[in-house]
């Protein structure tokens, strides 16, 4: 047995498949009696032990040692356990579904045992015999609560509504769990959206970005200041500590300089958010685009005549400007193999289908003809200024006529080139597609926007070098793609095809993106 291997692999803080209650002593001894190591169980994911010791934390092939005290693992009836905590939204619909897709597909049956309204088990059991095979444990709270559990060692996924904050991130890193920002560290599951909705007999039928933000910040008081009636707004919120809550104040309110206003109705619930909106007709709420229920969504709108709508391609491109995508964070730890084996299902194209059918919005790429988009296209003609020439306004139509668009995009980090999450998980969404040969013997081209401050030139400049890396991004991580299966290209047409007002940070960080078109 390679002791020093074991020495290495714990400086990587691998799985913690033992609660840090059920820890006990244990003693590791190699096959032929000549290494011997004692110390406190912490985990067993099926192969490898980990081990607390006076030497540091260990962890142990355990093909090669046989375990003896009161805390070693039954290795005959293995079951792998994996414990998950955070979002409500995600732990109600979202992950029950994906875990019983991920049986089906095995073969197996997932049965659900709930212990109260905030926990529940999924068991999940061979078909033939009944034999267990894994078994999912369920905290069903908010993402603050799901990080908290994580750096106290009491969850192996978070399920989070919003990005790791940099304080969470920070305590992360110093308690041996990674860089929980790393492309293996955290995923987007599927996408959600801030939608503001009232009740169906308000008169209200859309909304500035601007005024939403104000409105929450207490700027607005009266349904009169936006074209309603003489009455005062009422407010509701998720419950304090839930991702889509704190999305509010990072995407919405911290933009604009605004803080959240006191007295702000909250709810556990997405679902009682809802019905308290629906049932007040003087109440505004900001629900998840997979929960709006009876209430009625406002499109989003800007002072240059935009409108935008929550819907699934407007969300799915990320054209809409308060999409919020749903986050599994997971330390660096060595998770179960049956746990391993759900993680890469949850990315799959049959999982997609799944996320879909439970009323979110999936990353699979789909294509979007040309004729669909005639608004756009339109929207580009009539607010073109005179830094934009006709002559550039009739080479992209030219050059996107023959194409269609996908649906998946590319935008950035506020100040930054770098991809924002959605936008990374898009990488690997289209490097994959590559690679299974979705896009043999067409033309991909990634065509660079950018908003329109500054000079035409300059912005279709910074476009044209998103759009290259970009692409560099998708060829690296397309490892296994032979280089002659897809022809690539870039462009870039800089400010002349917006998707929002130039008036706001929203509308600009809209309109700062990379699409990919295909023949």
């Amino acid at each position: 047995m390679n002791w020093h291997r074991a020495a290495v692999f714990a400086a990587l803080s691998l799985f913690v498949a033992v609660p840090p209650l059920a820890a006990q002593d244990v003693t590791l001894t190699s096959s032929d009696g000549a290494v011997e190591v004692s110390g406190t169980l912490l985990g067993f994911d099926g192969e490898f032990y980990r081990l607390e010791t006076k030497y540091g934390e260990l962890t142990v092939d355990g093909s090669g040692v046989s375990c003896e005290g009161p805390g070693c693992p039954n290795l005959t009836d293995y079951v792998a356990e994996l414990a998950l905590s955070g979002s409500a939204t995600m732990a109600d619909v979202l992950l029950p579904a994906l875990i019983e897709g991920f049986a089906l597909r095995n073969g197996w049956r997932a049965a659900r045992e709930t212990a109260d309204d905030r926990h529940f088990d999924y068991v999940l059991s061979r078909g033939e015999d009944g034999v267990m095979m894994a078994v999912f444990n369920f905290r069903v709270s908010n993402t603050d609560e799901g990080f908290a559990d994580l750096l106290a060692n009491e969850a192996d996924i978070v399920l989070a509504l919003r990005e790791i904050r940099p304080g969470e991130r920070q305590r992360a890193f110093d308690a041996g769990m990674g860089d929980m920002t790393d492309r293996n560290r955290s995923k987007v599951l599927a996408l959600d959206a801030m939608v503001p909705v009232v009740a169906p007999a308000n008169p209200i039928r859309r909304i500035s970005t601007t005024d939403l933000a104000r409105i929450f910040a207490g700027e607005i008081l009266s349904w009169a200041d936006l074209g309603g009636p003489d009455a005062p707004i009422a407010l509701h919120l998720p419950e304090v500590g839930s991702g889509l809550a704190q999305a509010v104040e990072d995407r919405l309110l911290r933009p604009a300089g605004l803080e959240l206003a006191e007295g702000v109705a909250r709810h556990g619930r997405n679902s009682d958010l809802v019905r308290a909106v629906v049932t007040d007709p003087f109440a505004i709420g900001i629900a998840s685009f997979a929960e709006t229920g009876m209430a009625r969504g406002l499109p989003l709108t800007g002072a240059c005549g935009f409108s935008l709508q929550a819907n699934r391609r407007s969300i799915k491109t990320e054209d809409y400007p308060l999409v919020s995508p749903m986050f599994l964070y997971m330390p660096a730890r060595r998770l179960p193999k049956v746990a391993r084996e759900f993680l890469l299902y949850v990315q799959s194209p049959a999982a997609q289908i799944v996320i879909r059918r439970a009323g979110f919005v999936d990353q699979a790429p789909e294509r979007i003809a040309i004729d669909t988009q005639g608004d756009r296209l339109a929207n580009a003609i009539a607010t073109a200024g005179p830094e934009v020439p006709l002559e550039e306004l009739q080479r992209m139509i030219a050059t996107l006529a023959p194409l269609t668009r996908l649906s998946t995009s590319f935008r950035f980090e506020v100040g930054s080139t770098r991809p924002d999450a959605q936008s990374r998980g898009n990488i690997e969404q289209l490097a994959r597609a590559i690679e299974i040969g979705g896009f043999d013997a067409e033309r991909l081209l990634f065509v660079g926007f950018s908003d329109g401050d500054g000079p035409a030139e300059a912005n279709r400049a910074i476009a044209q070098k998103r759009a290259e890396s970009v692409r560099d991004a998708v060829l690296a991580a397309a490892k296994t793609a032979e280089a002659a299966q897809v022809e690539i290209g870039v462009d870039a047409f800089g400010e002349a095809l917006p998707m929002a007002c130039d008036d706001s940070d929203w509308g600009r960080q809209v309109n700062r993106r990379v699409e990919v078109w295909l023949r």
